[in-house]
């Protein structure tokens, strides 16, 4: 159980086996050959720079971002940084991701609820085709976890819902006041915009760009999801073509 979190460190405080999550792994050599590693050490409530000097050889073949830790360190203050100086690194067994990363304030389950409320809302075919992929026993879990971005927003596991629901709700409010706008068009569109994003990113793996995130993108990705769901209903192909131009 986690007892120092990175919003507490502050130069001078020294503890032994705390959990954090590995990111940002570099590898170096000083001047005169010694290998050190640079790193981020990250939290549910944050983040602080780390270097592990004279790091063994056992430690660093072990060693890549996504790795949950076991860090015995000092806390320094280096160029009016907090930096942890790592004395020791073990690999630290799988604990519940909301420790080590941040999370939406919103109760998950409540925003699953809303999400199902604005799928019920559409007429069909839109209704069957949102429900076939984001109501999906198999994806409803990953979807309701991912995050919407690494940074810059929603940057927390839930995000990528908490993002969606934010918008669709504003995207609700300007079809009621645009009668000439295709609400079920506009909603679908809207909740399916960023579905790829569940390929991009890797939760467990501290919001990593994947390997599908890098190749392929997450509009992209969803253009080939929501083709695949169209085709096992036989989605009519100009509503298709609509939905496909709004995630586009």
């Amino acid at each position: 159980m986690k007892t120092i979190y990175t919003s507490d460190l502050k130069a001078g405080d020294e503890f032994i086996n705390e959990l954090f999550l590995l990111q940002d792994v570099t590898r170096r050599t000083t001047k005169d050959g010694r290998p050190y590693l640079l790193c981020t050490l990250r939290d549910n409530a944050g983040q602080a720079g780390a270097v592990f000097w004279n790091v063994p050889e056992y430690i660093e073949q072990w060693t890549t971002a996504g790795t949950a830790v076991l860090i015995s360190g000092r806390v320094v203050n280096y160029k009016d940084t907090i930096q942890v100086n790592i004395t020791d690194m073990n690999p630290g067994q799988k604990a519940d991701l909301e420790e080590l990363l941040p999370a939406s304030l919103r109760s998950r389950d409540e925003m699953i609820g809303e999400l199902r409320n604005y799928i019920a809302s559409v007429a069909e075919p839109w209704r069957t085709l949102l429900t076939n992929i984001l109501l999906d026993d198999a994806f409803l879990p990953r979807y309701a976890n991912a995050p919407a971005a690494r940074a810059m927003h929603h940057a927390y596991i839930s995000g990528l819902l908490e993002h969606t629901l934010s918008m669709t709700k504003i995207a609700d409010l300007l079809a009621g006041h645009y009668p000439y706008v295709n609400r079920d068009l506009l909603i679908a569109g809207v909740l399916l915009h960023d579905v790829g994003k569940t390929h991009e990113y890797e939760v467990e793996g501290g919001f990593a760009i994947s390997e599908d995130g890098r190749l392929v993108g997450h509009i992209v990705r969803a253009i080939v999801m929501v083709e695949q769901a169209a085709s096992t209903i036989n989605f009519p192909p100009d509503k298709l073509q609509h939905l496909v131009h709004l995630i586009a």
